[in-house]
């Protein structure tokens, strides 16, 4: 007899197939799983929208200027001299009559003194001649004495009067010339630093210091040609009208260089005579009250006025806005949640919005957070962006904008 072996599998041979097939099973399983996941659709990315408000609101146009004083009276020796003292405290307030400097008088009390006893040797002498005359008068008369006689008194009295006169005269020269010592503000207002020290040898028309009225301030800014034509015709019915109501109003608003907005309005009063060739600008004066004295000469000065107010503008927040090879663009949300990418002309800017001239209409929606998740054509989940601050008024900073105050 023949012994034939079976060829069954063996158990760890089975074993080991229902591992391998455990696996495959496993793998298919994973793999439906991905394709499944793959299949579904993925979550519309969240973002942040406005409305396009329509509304009126007021065009800004800003200026760069300084301050300057009312009057700016510097102050000049007018006689030669030691100077002796400084009467008044550096940055202070002073009144017209004041006394700022001292030179030293004694030459001029001295020279004052010398020609009054000129004056009194003068007078003498005149009213001798003129006992003469009215002694020599009647005899003459007589034909006591010769007519020369009198007619001699009679000259003698007229010249020594005009000595008189020119005594006099001398006088008055040497008392102004000791007043002078005593060198006084001319105005009410801040007196600066002085550039004159005690014991300096002063000469006539030296600039000792300089007094400032400050209140009003001037605030001188340079405005273009073309804007200087649109509003010409203002400011010379002001110039030929202080005291009407347009004149009187304040309408410029003046910022300072901390970004401050100075409290007080002021007003345009005058155009300088003359543009400047080089730049094509002309200088405007304008006035601002100073109480207080806290704005100084030569300060930095922004002037900024509502040159108009525009109907009906449609305005979206500045970072709605993206710039793309010269084309400003905004992305729109429709009713159905897409996105749509479009082009948009752009106008002035007023506070953190930005006029649209083109391109929008009232009540659409916006993106103003997320732009970069968003392309068009997208579907997207629109959220209403946090309310911001209204920054078209007034006190918003504003941006430029055509025309002039």
């Amino acid at each position: 007899m023949f012994h034939v072996e079976s060829s069954r599998p063996t158990g760890p041979y089975l074993l080991g197939l229902g591992s391998s097939l455990l696996v495959c099973l496993m793998g298919v399983a994973l793999l439906g799983c991905g394709k499944r996941e793959a299949g579904s659709a993925p979550a519309a990315p969240e973002v942040l929208v406005v409305e396009v408000v329509q509304k009126d609101v007021p065009i800004y146009q800003e200026w760069v200027g300084t301050t300057a004083g009312y009057v700016d009276a510097q102050i000049r020796a007018r006689v030669q001299g030691y100077l002796l003292s400084r009467q008044y405290t550096e940055g202070s307030f002073v009144k017209a009559g004041d006394l700022l400097f001292q030179i030293d008088p004694r030459p001029y009390q001295a020279a004052f003194d010398q020609v009054m006893g000129e004056l009194g040797r003068a007078e003498a002498a005149y009213k001798k001649t003129q006992l003469d005359v009215a002694r020599n008068t009647p005899l003459a008369a007589e034909g006591a004495i010769s007519q020369k006689e009198l007619d001699d008194a009679v000259q003698a009295s007229a010249a020594n009067q005009a000595s008189v006169v020119a005594a006099r005269a001398n006088v008055e020269k040497a008392k102004l010339n000791l007043g002078w010592t005593r060198v006084t503000s001319l105005i009410d207002g801040v007196a600066g630093i002085s550039t004159a020290q005690i014991g300096d040898l002063i000469s006539e028309s030296t600039v000792m210091t300089t007094v400032s009225q400050v209140d009003p301030v001037k605030v001188l800014f340079p405005i273009s040609e073309r804007e200087y034509l649109g509003f010409a015709e203002i400011i010379q019915k002001v110039a030929a009208s202080p005291d009407s109501d347009r004149a009187r109003e304040g309408r410029l608003e003046l910022i300072l260089a901390d970004e401050s907005v100075y409290p007080h309005r002021g007003k345009v009063v005058l155009a300088n005579r003359q543009i400047d060739v080089k730049t094509g600008t002309i200088i405007m004066v304008s006035h601002f009250p100073n109480h207080g004295n806290i704005l100084r000469p030569g300060q930095f000065a922004k002037v900024r006025a509502a040159t108009e107010t525009r109907r009906g503008a449609l305005l979206i927040p500045q970072r709605a806005v993206q710039e793309l090879q010269g084309q400003y663009q905004v992305a729109v949300v429709g009713g159905d949640n897409k996105v749509a990418i479009r082009t948009v002309k752009t106008g002035a800017r007023v506070g953190s919005l930005w006029l649209i001239s083109e391109g929008l209409k009232p009540g659409e929606k916006v993106v103003v957070e997320g732009l970069q998740k968003v392309k068009d054509g997208m579907v997207v989940s629109p959220k209403p962006a946090p309310a911001e601050p209204d920054s078209t008024g007034s006190k918003g900073p504003p941006q430029h904008a055509g025309a002039a105050p």
